[in-house]
Formats: C-alpha cells, sequence, structure tokens
C-alpha cells in the first residue's frame, strides 16, 4: 500500500525533444546531454529536487520531479529552472528544446535513433515487437502526472475521477496538426498515431478510457 494519500504527492514527468537550432530537425544527443548534466556517462540524473533522464529515443530528454513533490505550488518555477539549465548546455551542442505533442516534420523511418546505452534492451525489444521508427513512438512527447492512492477506496474515488476527464485532455491540449510538413485536418496527430501503434498487442493499450473497476485488484485482473 501506499504510503501517500490522495493529493498527498505528484509525479510529474514532462518530455522535451532536442533539435537543432536552426533548422529544428531532431538530434540525437540526449547521452551527451545527460553526462554534461552530470559529468560522467549516465542514464539518469538529479539536481535540485529534479530528475533528468533518457526515453526510448536520443533526441528525447525527460524532466521530472525527484521522488514525489508534496505539492503543486513550486513546480512550475522548479521546471523552469531545470529547462534553463538544459537550455545552457544544449546552446553550446546549438541545439534547444521543443515543445509540443509531436515534432511537424520529422520523418522518423529515416531519423529515428534508439537509446543504445543502459537498458537499451528494453528498447529494442519494444522495436523488434513494434517497431518504433514511426509516429507515435520515436515521434511523441508527453506530460505525465502520477498521483498516490491508499487502499480501495481511494483508488475507487481516483480512477472514477480521471475516466471522465481523459476524454476531456486532449481537446485542451491538442498540438500536434501537422505531420511531415501537411495539415491533416486533425489538431490531435499524437493520440490518432497512438491510438495504433500497439495494434501488435492491443492489451498494451487496451480502450485507452479504462473500464469501470472499484478496486486496485480488480484493476490488475480486468485492466492492467
Amino acid at each position: 500500500m501506499s504510503k501517500y494519500n490522495l493529493f498527498e504527492g505528484y509525479g510529474i514527468e514532462i518530455e522535451y525533444m532536442i533539435v537543432d537550432a536552426e533548422t529544428y530537425k531532431v538530434t540525437p544527443v540526449a547521452d551527451m546531454l545527460l553526462s554534461k548534466l552530470a559529468g560522467e556517462p549516465v542514464s539518469e540524473y538529479s539536481e535540485d529536487g529534479l530528475g533528468y533522464s533518457n526515453e526510448l529515443v536520443k533526441h528525447v530528454i525527460e524532466l521530472k520531479t525527484d521522488g514525489p513533490a508534496k505539492s503543486l505550488e513550486h513546480l512550475a518555477n522548479q521546471f523552469h529552472k531545470g529547462v534553463q539549465r538544459v537550455s545552457e548546455i544544449l546552446k553550446d551542442m546549438n541545439c534547444i528544446l521543443m515543445p509540443t505533442a509531436m515534432h511537424p516534420f520529422m520523418v522518423p523511418e529515416k531519423e529515428t535513433q534508439l537509446w543504445q546505452d543502459e537498458s537499451a534492451e528494453i528498447y529494442e525489444t519494444y522495436d523488434r515487437i513494434f517497431n518504433c521508427k514511426g509516429h507515435g513512438w520515436s515521434n511523441l512527447q508527453s506530460v505525465h502526472i502520477n498521483l498516490p492512492f491508499a487502499g480501495d477506496e481511494q483508488f475507487r474515488r481516483l480512477h472514477a475521477a480521471i475516466r471522465p476527464i481523459l476524454p476531456i485532455i486532449p481537446a485542451l491540449a491538442a498540438s500536434s496538426p501537422i505531420v511531415e510538413r501537411e495539415v491533416t485536418g486533425i489538431l490531435d496527430n499524437r493520440l490518432a498515431f497512438y491510438r495504433k501503434n500497439q495494434r501488435t498487442v492491443p492489451e498494451v493499450a487496451g480502450s485507452i478510457i479504462p473500464e469501470r473497476v472499484y478496486t486496485e485488484a480488480e484493476y490488475n485482473k480486468d485492466i492492467f
């Protein structure tokens, strides 16, 4: 059981693409960035309450809370300082961070470089099963919000509250109308690709909006 009750801790993870400062092409230097942050080759580094880590591909860096944060109040400033810290290092590489849900003109089949250092076998296995050199895999970035619960009553309340919010989030956060320089008519192409990118093993994604369950055991059995 979690030692945190509802809203006693928050885990926030934000992914950013690293791109060339002039051409905006994705630039696979996350390994060099992490090494410069830590002063040695690493896949993960923590500093001033923030964690910095690799992702599936070498052009993405993740910033995250270093463990559960007790409040959301100061996290915006904390992440802003982390972005500034990373940006200063990237300046020497003629690179910048790019936000939004996916890159508007990246061609994943040609530009993808999977992470090759620690835990590379995990990413290679994903690539073998799902072919990660595509939109929704290597051309994708997102924000993760992790919320704790303690016991089935808190789980029931949290799960019930999250389900109706999930369909609204894409409408509020849509930021990927362009794919490989083409305006597709879809405002959230990230989600459109994400819906299909695990069709080889569809159980991984399920119905996206999870089924109604009322206990952690039901969740593990029927969803997870």
